[in-house]
């Protein structure tokens, strides 16, 4: 149960635990559910693998989805808490208390977290030292899980956010802007750091960590706040017209899976 500060022990832990954050989320009306509800049918679509003999070795794939997800609900814990998670997730969860940024920011801010950050600790604890080679083909495979829903989640937005098109109208380069970081390099960037991390010991992490951090906190600002006066106002105008309500749009985000 998300709030007990324990750990899920298997991936059906993980289903219920995300699920709980969805339905206290659309209970509350909190944003925070946005992430949630897309990060849901990644665990679900990770499942499913297990169960149909998608990945090489299905019990350490299971570590590694439930170790991934940990990270994330840690985080949720300690801000629900009181308590300082990490810098990157702080602002994603603080972004989540505000009107202004558009869902599909919203749910930009979790990805970048979880993958610039979460991601490659999780792949080096899961498999430390000579182990991780090992792992590469599963570890790409619940990348093209994670893009997959990415990708499935872009015609819902389309609908809660009718006017997302014009961003293209309102500045060439607010792709760029607003998705300062390809998806795609991210996931390569986290096997890069899996690949430094596992040849450490674990009491070398902490200062690796810390800059990797500070990296995601400076794309999430930049994809929260993008620079530029008419961009700005565009990102406003294009909220105007997104839906209001947070448990329907919740709910829509749940549905591809």
């Amino acid at each position: 149960m998300i709030g007990s500060g324990e750990h899920p022990q298997s991936l059906d832990g993980v289903v219920e635990a995300i699920a709980d954050v969805v339905r206290e989320a659309k209970n509350s009306g909190s944003r925070v559910g946005f992430f949630a509800a897309m990060y849901s049918g990644v665990t679900v679509q990770v499942r499913a693998g297990l169960e149909s003999g998608l990945f090489e070795d299905g019990p350490r794939m299971e570590t590694l989805a439930t170790t991934f997800a940990a990270r994330y609900l840690d985080a949720l814990n300690q801000f629900r808490g009181g308590n300082q998670p990490s810098r990157c997730w702080d602002f994603a969860f603080r972004s989540a208390e505000m009107w202004r940024p558009l869902i599909l920011q919203h749910l930009l801010l979790g990805v970048n977290a979880h993958i610039n950050l979460d991601l490659g600790i999780a792949a080096a604890q899961t498999s430390p030292g000579d182990d991780l080679p090992d792992l590469r083909n599963d570890f790409v495979e619940i990348n093209r899980v994670l893009a997959r829903q990415v990708d499935g989640v872009r015609e819902t937005i389309g609908e809660l956010s009718p006017w997302i098109g014009l961003l293209d109208r309102v500045d060439p380069t607010a792709g760029r802007a607003i998705v300062n970081f390809s998806i795609g390099r991210a996931r390569e960037q986290a096997w890069t750091v899996a690949k430094l991390l596992a040849g450490l010991p674990e009491e070398q992490w902490p200062g690796h960590v810390d800059v990797l951090d500070r990296n995601a906190l400076s794309l999430a600002r930049l994809v929260r706040d993008p620079p530029g006066v008419i961009l700005k106002v565009g990102l406003r105008l294009i909220r105007v017209r997104e839906v209001n309500d947070v448990r329907q749009a919740i709910e829509r985000l749940e549905g591809p899976a």
